[in-house]
């Protein structure tokens, strides 16, 4: 299990983290260790790509194109590299996982695989107890602490991450026991851990995977009369463990978070309805191009929206409509599609092979369903450390049928052209590490803005220094447009940049009303006041003191955020190159 726990496992275990991102680290890590996963795999591989494998390489290609016009519009490079680099990574993956050789090999790498989601959400499950049972304990570098009271958020610190790695682990359980490679008791006992972790994440998103799971074992006649009952059963204990949990937390005066989670009284779609009413709003917009690849966020904010949620969404929270708004509905379409037509052929393959080949393929195309579904109410696939054990399962599961050796030994001129495949993916995963390891050291050059070592450097030294790294300088550009008081013209260099950049990576009120001074020194009042006016639709506490002056008419009168725009500022009026 060695090269495939460190690339699928070890990445959804790291507590420690840096700032300013909390799952960078992770995802450099999950990026490397994949990388140096498909170096090994390469050297075994023997097998052309399955039929069906275009159709993600295509879905891949458009999204690139998607990303590419983003980038020469007004992406910042900086952003635009990271979200290809970890497309391209998955694609990488999934091409690896699916031409593993496949007998006697193929269920081996399979059934290691399953071993590391299985490990990984146990540990998640055990770190998970800790910080229901235990919050003290936890010291927040080896074990996270959770921010939510009561509620399991693992070393991914987001229960709905948590949920969603348990019911992997789940899913790993059970292709593992009908492998042949845990025994029935073992399975038993490590299952109901896993699925303890879904309860104690309070995750309605686990729910819905508990009732996926049952619906496997009501349609999948393929299984054993065991197999079937243990998926039939497992909403029943789900339930038996939720009403534990309550009535300990009852007892004992101790928070259990899930159990306020499915009350039908406030927003039970924790503002998922308004931010989708919202981006359908932003798709009868612009129908046909979209906002841009990375720039929902941007749009969505500087957009007139009185019904908006209060929260600063950065993501859709929900897979297709992010395509569509993003893309537009042509080329959004035709990723989807094109996405759909190789799950359905990974369904096929699936439930058309016998045996331990069709159990292994079984257990993989449910393990990208369950991630699929959990895309419909979150975005876990934007994060590598989930988006590169999807692109395995997916690429595994579209893999051709066992061959006949014998034929293909006989035939050098395929096999010649197969192993110049091999030899470019092994070196596109060594390109892959290697790309990881720079990017942690770039990486450092942000970190000391906002953790500064020892005898660090002034602020100013350290934010352009920042400013210089091509992976991370909208990180310090964020420093540089807030860190000084509110902006005065002329701008300086620094912030100049700053402006043009850092609105890109997400817009939050403190951003925000930094940015609207700077327009209004600059002369640029239509656009600040309409920016004051976004502001104002948040109801955020942070702008109180931004928007104290309008309380007093004579003050009222003299700032600018106080006054209405005189005309519609549209968000693509912001964007600067």
């Amino acid at each position: 299990m060695g090269a495939t726990g460190l690339a699928f496992g070890l990445p959804l275990l790291l507590a420690f983290n840096a700032p300013p991102s909390p799952t960078v680290l992770n995802e450099f890590a999950s990026l490397g260790l994949a990388g140096s996963w498909a170096t090994i795999v390469a050297r075994d591989m023997r097998d052309s790509p399955a039929n069906a494998f275009p159709l993600l390489l295509c879905a891949l290609a458009a999204l690139l194109v998607g990303l590419a016009w983003s980038s020469l519009v007004a992406l910042p490079t900086s952003i635009a590299l990271g979200i290809g680099a970890t497309l391209l990574a998955s694609g990488l993956v999934a091409r690896a996982a699916s031409g593993i050789t496949q007998h006697p090999l193929r269920t081996v790498w399979f059934v290691d695989f399953c071993w590391t989601l299985c490990a990984a959400g146990l540990v998640s499950s055990v770190i998970g107890c800790v910080q229901v049972f235990a919050p003290a304990w936890p010291d927040g570098e080896v074990v996270a602490r959770s921010a939510v009271v009561g509620r399991a958020v693992g070393n991914l610190r987001q229960p709905n991450h948590l949920s969603s790695l348990a019911l992997w682990s789940l899913l790993a359980i059970f292709a593992l026991h009908a492998l042949r490679a845990m025994s029935g008791a073992w399975a038993c006992a490590l299952g109901l851990l896993s699925l303890f972790a879904v309860v104690l994440s309070g995750s309605r998103t686990g729910v819905v995977g508990v009732a996926m799971l049952f619906a496997w074992g009501v349609l999948d006649r393929r299984l054993s009369r065991g197999e079937r009952q243990c998926l039939l059963v497992t909403p029943i204990i789900f339930l038996g463990l939720w009403f534990m949990m309550s009535a300990w937390a009852l007892a004992f005066a101790h928070v259990f978070g899930g159990a306020g989670r499915m009350s039908v009284e406030g927003d039970i779609s924790s503002s998922r309805f308004a931010i989708w009413s919202n981006t359908l709003s932003m798709i009868a917009r612009e129908p046909l191009a979209g906002v841009g690849v990375g720039e929902f966020n941007l749009a969505w904010t500087l957009s007139e929206l009185p019904n908006r949620p209060t929260a600063f969404f950065d993501h859709t929270h929900n897979l297709p409509l992010q395509l569509w708004v993003e893309l537009g509905l042509p080329l959004g379409t035709l990723v989807l599609v094109l996405l759909l037509i190789a799950l359905w052929q990974s369904h096929r393959r699936a439930w058309a092979h016998p045996g331990d080949d069709g159990v292994a393929r079984r257990a993989a195309f449910m393990m990208v369903l369950m991630i699929g579904l959990h895309s419909l109410l979150e975005y876990p696939l934007w994060y590598a450390y989930f988006l590169l054990p999807t692109a395995f399962a997916w690429g595994f599961s579209l893999s051709k049928p066992p061959s006949n050796r014998a034929s293909d030994s006989a035939d050098s001129g395929q096999r010649q052209p197969r192993a110049g495949v091999a030899r470019a993916l092994g070196l596109a995963g060594v390109a892959m590490s290697i790309g990881a390891a720079a990017a942690v050291m770039d990486y450092r050059s942000v970190v000391a803005i906002y953790d500064p070592p020892d005898n660090a450097a002034p602020l100013e030294e350290r934010i352009a220094r920042g400013q210089r790294s091509p992976l991370f300088g909208h990180h310090a550009d964020y420093a540089a447009a807030t860190a000084f008081g509110p902006p005065k013209a002329p701008l300086s260099p620094s912030q100049e940049l700053a402006f043009k950049r850092a609105p890109h990576q997400l817009l939050d009120v403190r951003l925000m009303i930094a940015w609207s001074q700077a327009l209004a020194a600059q002369g640029e009042l239509d656009k600040a006041r309409w920016l004051a006016a976004r502001i104002r639709e948040f109801r955020n506490p942070g702008s109180d003191e931004y928007f104290a002056p309008c309380a007093d008419a004579a003050q009222a009168a003299q700032a600018f955020q106080c006054q209405p725009p005189t005309r519609e500022v549209h968000w693509r009026e912001f964007l600067r190159r």
